[in-house]
């Protein structure tokens, strides 16, 4: 029988933890395993794991993303906005996407080519976005979502004979999009490339400067879809609407495997990631904690779970 890599034992411990997790919620907490709870931690699940797309992607490469959860603040405001103020929703999207991605692509281009740490960079960035974005409102955002948007993303919802709404099938359609993406793409081949030897990348023509960019760029890209989702899960646009997604998205690819010296990693792992930190705040969450000291014991947890498994050697002092 063949026997696991270490990536795939990482992933196949994670879920073997959401599991665990989830077992005991059931055991504890009445009404943990309904229809209702089960609908709200596969929703909350996808918006992370969606958010945590462009964070697995760049912790690949060697660097790190700080700038999601304001990303994810801005596009979410901003969509409202403009929304509300009678623009069509599909030109909103583009235009919100798209500044994102310009975002995006200046972290990776001033991290990569002026050798500063993407840790800085991104915040930085990331600062600049969230007071721009306080300038424009003047700390109160309007507008709203449309129905659409609202329904693709309602806990209630359903597709066909599926009691789960249009979000989750068409979040796991996009997760094998991306695994596939990352095992079977030049994109993917040069990005494990790059994050085992930055050094030896280029003599295999792989610019690093434009792998920087456009990962970047990605990851601006899927912060600002989940801050679209997010309006529409919500109802109103909230500048702060991400800062969750600070310190949980870098988790989630952790705890799934993913090195975050780069080179070594899998979107699957992330996913695995996302559900076992779902799984941690819901069960905070029924046995009666209060919000704050919610956020206090995630906290703790999430910095033990990235002490344990972020400690890996380099790949390259592995070969």
């Amino acid at each position: 029988m063949a026997r696991l890599t270490s990536d795939q034992a990482r992933v196949f411990g994670a879920l073997i933890v959401a599991v665990a997790l989830h077992l005991t919620g059931t055991a504890l907490i009445e009404g943990y395993s309904s229809e209702f709870s089960m609908r709200a931690m596969l929703v909350l699940g996808s918006l992370l794991a969606i958010a945590s797309i462009g964070q697995t992607l760049v912790v690949i490469i060697g660097g790190i993303d700080l700038s999601i959860p304001f990303i994810i603040g801005f596009a979410n405001v901003v969509t409202a906005q403009l929304y509300g103020g009678g623009m069509n929703f599909a030109l909103v999207c583009a235009i919100v996407i798209g500044l994102a991605c310009g975002i995006g692509a200046l972290n990776g281009l001033i991290s990569s080519s002026l050798k500063l740490h993407p840790l800085i960079v991104t915040l930085g960035i990331g600062t600049i976005v969230q007071g721009s974005v306080l300038l424009w409102t003047g700390g109160f955002p309007s507008g709203s979502a449309p129905e659409s948007i609202t329904e693709f993303v309602s806990i209630g919802g359903s597709v066909g004979f599926l009691p789960v709404p249009w979000l989750v099938p068409c979040f796991i359609a996009l997760a094998a999009i991306v695994t596939v993406a990352l095992a079977r793409t030049a994109y993917g081949r040069r990005l494990f490339a790059l994050g085992s030897n930055p050094r030896a990348a280029p003599l295999a023509l792989i610019n690093p400067v434009a792998m920087w960019t456009v990962t970047f760029a990605i990851s601006a890209a899927f912060a600002a879809v989940t801050g679209i989702l997010l309006l529409g899960f919500t109802g109103s646009a909230y500048g702060e609407v991400g800062q969750p997604y600070l310190f949980q998205t870098i988790a989630a690819v952790v705890i799934g495997g993913t090195a975050l010296v780069g080179g070594r990693g899998s979107y699957l792992g992330t996913v695995a990631g996302a559900l076992v930190l779902t799984e941690i705040n819901t069960l905070l969450i029924g046995i009666g904690l209060q919000p704050s000291l919610v956020q206090a014991v995630l906290g703790v947890v999430i910095v033990v779970l990235v002490s344990f498994y972020g400690r890996d050697a380099h790949v390259r002092t592995t070969i």
